[in-house]
């Protein structure tokens, strides 16, 4: 593990939030974004048009879909922006114990009534397919809507980032854990249901197991996921998403500064078919 933080670390977090982060492999921050960035980054998600010509569904189990839209390099738009953003950059430096670089980010589309669930599993599951020897990786989940069990809030058992890796396997066009394994985490760990207000922000071990539910209520549940690689975890194979690329940091203010800029057509999102 990566033992020394960058000299211009504002560390954004308590020691005591490390430390919980530590212990059970999630920090939820309330208030991360407040109501005027939320504003635009709620008018960017509806309004950007290569994010949705972009955007690809994943059904579960079930055969029910949920849609979302993946890239690799934050660029300069508004969502670049605040994965590149200190807030959270230096949080993931603290809780990673060193520099960390952009992995990719995504947009999570979960629509009222027909939004699919995702099966549980670790985003280190499938990480570890392409060359990151290490789980020094995690992830920033932004509630973009408010999040409740209703409408497939993020599910996770506290602690199971302590396991270590856990077998991953095909259901429906998902990866997920082996359910063996999750239904004996499940008996042993807490089940904790993630219920946001819009603008908070939810750190997650890469070896969190996590999941959520179908959306079955008449509102949407969109989030930005950004997620990151410690810069010593450089992955020792290519893959779909980058290898060490050093990220370029803003000062928070750069948030509201770029406005609801939209995505650029240079902009790389992730193609489902080839995968690359």
């Amino acid at each position: 593990m990566q033992t020394e933080l960058p000299a211009d670390n504002t560390h954004p977090l308590t020691a005591e939030q490390v430390e919980q982060f530590q212990l059970d492999g999630y920090l939820a921050v309330e208030n991360l974004f407040d109501a005027e960035e939320l504003g635009m980054m709620l008018q960017v998600a509806k309004e950007d048009r290569l994010l949705h010509e972009h955007a690809y569904g994943r059904k579960d189990s079930q055969g029910r879909e949920s849609r979302l839209s993946l890239w690799n390099h934050p660029g300069d738009d508004l969502f670049g922006i605040v994965s590149r953003s200190r807030r959270i950059v230096d949080a993931m430096e603290q809780l990673l114990g060193g520099e960390v670089y952009h992995y990719h980010s995504k947009l999570m589309l979960k629509e009222p009534l027909v939004g699919g669930a995702w099966e549980w599993h670790q985003d280190y599951g499938y990480w570890y397919q392409n060359g990151c020897l290490y789980p020094w990786m995690a992830s920033c989940l932004i509630a973009l809507d408010r999040a409740t069990r209703a409408n497939g809030c993020l599910q996770v058992l506290k602690g199971s980032h302590h396991m270590g890796r856990v077998e991953h396997g095909r259901f429906g066009d998902q990866t997920g854990a082996d359910p063996e394994r999750v239904r004996a985490a499940i008996e042993r760990l807490e089940h904790v249901y993630c219920e946001m207000a819009p603008g908070t922000g939810l750190f997650f071990h890469g070896n969190l197991l996590h999941a959520s539910d179908a959306n079955t209520s008449p509102d949407s549940r969109w989030s930005l996921i950004c997620c990151y690689n410690a810069a010593s975890n450089d992955p020792y194979k290519d893959s779909h998403h980058p290898r060490y690329t050093p990220l370029k940091k803003v000062p928070d203010s750069a948030i509201k500064q770029t406005g609801a800029a939209v995505s650029s057509a240079g902009k790389a999102f992730l193609d489902p078919v080839t995968n690359t």
